[in-house]
């Protein structure tokens, strides 16, 4: 994701963001009082970081359990080889699968790693044949079930 302009941020911005990070539908007013602005300028603040890109997106974080996604895999993959295209293919697809919840493209002797939810095993048996068992880029994979969902944030340490 590009970054639509270069923003620079001040205190004000720092403390704003800490606070939408917890709880993005925290009142204007609310964040105005506890930053010392008034609400037109919290309001201002965090328009200009949506316009610029700081603020990437606003989104409810749900429960996996809650709506029947109870496995969590990690899962380390290795290309065949690192060249652009195969890269840019291979991030396009772990992209678009919606299983998908997390992929970095990575270094260390592993290409990707990824964060994919499903409801059962039987799901996830189907994820791994689409996306890795089938796909000649893919040289091998290694997947990790995790056990327990110990920590699972989204908030950025900002200093």
């Amino acid at each position: 994701m590009a970054r639509k302009m270069q923003r620079s941020l001040d205190p004000f911005d720092r403390s704003i963001l800490r606070i939408v990070q917890r709880d993005n539908k925290t009142p204007q007013r609310t964040i105005a009082e506890q930053v010392n602005l008034s609400a037109a300028a919290v309001q201002r603040r965090i328009a200009a970081m949506e316009m610029s890109g700081v603020i990437a997106r606003n989104l409810a974080l749900v429960d996996p359990a809650s709506v029947g996604m109870t496995i969590t895999a990690i899962v380390e993959v290795l290309l065949r080889d690192e060249r652009a295209r195969t890269v840019d293919a291979t991030k396009a697809l772990f992209r678009a699968a919606p299983e998908v919840q997390q992929c970095y493209y990575v270094t260390g002797g592993t290409s990707f790693v990824l964060i994919i939810i499903a409801p059962d095993m039987a799901a996830y048996e189907g994820t791994t044949r689409r996306l890795f068992a089938e796909n000649d880029a893919v040289a091998s994979y290694r997947t990790l079930i995790a056990l327990d969902r110990v920590k699972a944030e989204t908030a950025i340490v900002i200093p």
